[in-house]
């Protein structure tokens, strides 16, 4: 039987959580209300790529009456999220910062900003970078005897699991800087784990991506990129650490 004095932290996380999810959900909602007035617009910015390299006069076709409806609703409510990308990682570090050092809570600002950017860019990668070439090396497919058709349901499936995991991998400088930090990772360790890290890369792109040799090497390229910044970051992680220990030690004997 669960000891109550055990229980009651457990269900002031629950509660916590809660509390952080419903800030989360006010502030995604917030952004859908404002996108929606917008999402006719948003949606041709999000098919741009693809009919910037389909044959003149093609369009996207849906087959389910309620389809184009149900597309903008999608579209409001991914950019609302997009739009609510920063409270969404500040509520993410005031769910964690009572676990952490004081020192480290006032790191909420550099934390947002960084986690902000980096997803938002790895998204805007994906966007202007990945797509204009994965999207002509499919069309280049068709011929005169098959002709690529592509549904609105089926694109914005695609293309939304392409930008999430862009977004997503691009968060990896952000990662290995907490697991420094916890001292979960080295610089030393990363650096000799090197060769295992662009297998896994390109392993991981080819899961994430289409299966095309393009798509993958342009998600894996730039993965092995912020693998190599991540060294760097978690060196400086490292030595702030070290400085920290050194000061306390010092204070300790003093």
């Amino acid at each position: 039987m669960v000891d109550s004095a055990e229980k009651q932290p457990f269900m002031s996380h629950l509660e916590e959580l809660r509390k952080r999810l419903v800030i989360c959900a006010i502030g995604v909602g917030a952004g859908f209300v404002i996108a929606y007035i917008f999402s006719e617009r948003l949606f041709q910015l999000l098919v741009a790529p693809l009919k910037a390299v389909m044959p003149e006069g093609d369009q996207l076709i849906f087959t389910n009456l309620p389809e184009m409806f149900f597309a903008y609703i999608k579209v409001a409510f991914i950019a609302g999220i997009m739009a609510a990308a920063p409270l969404i990682f500040y509520q993410l570090w005031m769910f964690i910062a009572p676990g952490l050092y004081q020192k480290e809570k006032k790191m909420a600002i550099p934390f947002v900003i960084s986690s902000t950017i980096l997803f938002v860019g790895g998204a805007l990668f994906g966007y202007f970078v990945v797509f204009p070439f994965g999207f002509k090396f499919f069309i280049g497919f068709s011929n005169d005897y098959v002709k690529a058709l592509p549904s609105v349901k089926q694109y914005f499936s695609f293309s939304m699991k392409l930008l999430f995991a862009f977004g997503a991998v691009f968060e990896l400088p952000v990662i290995i800087f907490f697991l420094s930090k916890m001292g979960i990772v080295t610089p030393q360790f990363l650096r000799q784990k090197r060769k295992y890290a662009i297998l896994l890369t390109f392993a991981l792109a080819a899961i994430l991506t289409p299966p095309d040799v393009i798509t993958q090497c342009m998600m894996a390229v730039p993965l092995i990129v912020l693998y190599e910044i991540g060294i760097i970051v978690s060196r400086i992680a490292q030595k702030k650490k070290e400085d920290r220990e050194t000061a306390k030690t010092e204070a300790d004997e003093y």
